[in-house]
This record gives C-alpha cells, structure tokens and sequence, in this order.
C-alpha cells in the first residue's frame, strides 16, 4: 500500500466516480482504475460496489473512508502551516451550520480579508453539524453549544426562537403572539436532530399546547417555502434573510433561546487556517460590542 494508492481511493469516494476522480487528479481514468485494484487485491477486500458507471462505498471502504478523511486533512494542514509560516495564507476553509444568516457575515468578512483562502458552506441540522466535524468533513462550524471536549469553541450569540408565518397566514400583520394561540396551529418542522426544534416542542409540551404537525423537512430554505405556500407555520431564529412572503412574529411569553457557538474539533484549533477563520469572528464580535 502506498499514499498514492489511498489518494486515489480518496477521490473515488469523494467525488463519486473513476472518471470525476482522475479529472480531479488530473490524470487518466486508467491509472486510477488500476490503483484502487490494487489496494483491493492487495488486502483482498472491496472497497466499491460497482453497478456500471455507478460507484458505492462498502462498508470497509466507508471505514477507510474515515481514515483517508483524516490522512488528507493532515496533509492539507500541514501545508497550511508551512505557507502560513512563510507569510502566505491559501487552501480551502469549509463550514458547515444550519442556516445562511448564521454564517454570511463571518464568511464576507474572510474573504475580505483572506482573498486567496476558498470557503466552502453546507448546511445541516445540530447533529450532522457535530458529525461533520468528527468524520472531518468541515473544518468549522456554527451550531448550539455542545459542552464536548472534543470540541474547541467559542460563544457566538444567543438566538430566540421565533414563529414564521406566510403571507396568507391571518397573523402576517402581527408582530408577535402568545404561546398559548399555537393551540391546533399546523405546523412544519425540521427533521430530528434539530435542536432548535427540540426546544420549542419541549417547551410547548411543558405549556400543554399541542399543535398539529403536517410536514416534516430536513432543509431551512425548504421550510420556509412551505411556509411561504401556506402549508403551516414554522420556528425559526431571530434573525432571517428578508423575505416579502414571511413574517416572523416575537413569541413575546416563550424565553426560548440556543445559544450558538463557532467549535471545531480541539485538535485542529491551531491550523492556520482555521485559526484565522476563529480571529476574524473575533473581531467581528468585538466591533459589534463596541457598537452596543
């Protein structure tokens, strides 16, 4: 087994083909054909199913999938450093959160001012945000507080939640409403593993108000269309991108918050470009203290 062998894998599993892989590699479909063979008859194992021109990882391969996830982070750190050493800040960020206005201002502000670093941004609910961490999948992200050790983070903002409605909804002239008008609402929520979700549901349980749950979706964006549509109301942070077809109305006797942080795994605090990324959100926070 040689390094070669494993980044050729690496980018069959990432990109989802021998054909996408060797154009990321930037060397022919052959090659990589026949290093991943290799690696397999070596240890006698698959590490893809094949079905045509569609590739799957195994289970094995997921799991060295892992490793490789690790190998190259390490890798891409370790020129980070290097460059960074030298006055020189490149390569790629990637964050992951559960919202847009969570990360737009933080990743405006580095790209300011880090031109030549690319930023990526996905999104996910609190648990695949965590996850993405762990399975080193993204380098930072913004999500609640997670008391891990794991983790190295700092606070961000204290976010309320709030109720969302649509135009057509008989509250979208409204500015705010009682938790006890919720009572037989339809409602469209996000997935499990939301933790904003888990709150509001715990603390209408707490109130005895039950609501009526219509649809369940695993994406933001998509909820509030659903919203914007009619299908029911939503919850979402304080803070929203505006939007002409949505209202969102103050819970005004619901203290509901998540308080919102900015970790990454606590061994990796140190990479340069990460640490960048921590600094500029640093100082982005202290200019907004000054202006309050």
């Amino acid at each position: 087994m040689n390094l070669h062998q494993l980044r050729c894998f690496h980018a069959v599993a990432l990109h989802g083909s021998f054909t996408a892989a060797a154009r990321a590699l930037f060397v022919g479909q052959p090659s990589i054909t026949t290093h991943v063979k290799a690696l397999e008859q070596r240890f006698g194992v698959e590490l893809f199913s094949r079905h045509g021109h569609i590739v799957a990882l195994t289970d094995t391969g997921q799991r060295l999938l892992t490793i490789t996830n690790r190998i190259f982070s390490l890798e891409t750190e370790a020129e980070e450093t290097l460059r960074a050493a030298g006055g020189l800040l490149e390569g790629k960020v990637r964050v992951s959160a559960f919202d847009p206005v969570q990360v737009t201002q933080m990743v405006v502000a580095f790209g300011q001012r880090y031109p030549e670093v690319q930023v990526s941004v996905t999104f996910g609910n609190s648990g695949e945000l965590s996850d993405s961490l762990l399975e080193l999948q993204a380098d930072i992200a913004v999500l609640p507080r997670l008391g891990d050790k794991r983790f190295f983070s700092v606070p961000y903002r204290r976010a309320k939640i709030a109720l969302l409605v649509g135009a057509s909804h008989p509250w979208f002239e409204r500015s705010d409403i009682r938790v006890e008008e919720l009572e037989g609402q339809r409602i469209v929520t996000r997935e499990s593993g939301s933790m904003q979700q888990k709150v509001f549901d715990d603390y209408l349980a707490e109130r005895g108000v039950s609501v009526r749950r219509v649809l369940e979706i695993d994406s933001q964006d998509a909820i509030r269309e659903a919203i914007a549509a009619g299908v029911g109301v939503g919850i979402a942070l304080d803070a929203i991108y505006p939007d002409g077809r949505l209202r969102i109305l103050n819970i005004v006797d619901a203290p509901m918050f998540i308080d919102m942080e900015l970790a990454c795994l606590a061994e990796r605090k140190e990479a340069p470009v990460i640490k960048a990324f921590f600094e500029v959100v640093k100082d982005l926070l202290d200019a907004s203290n000054l202006k309050n």
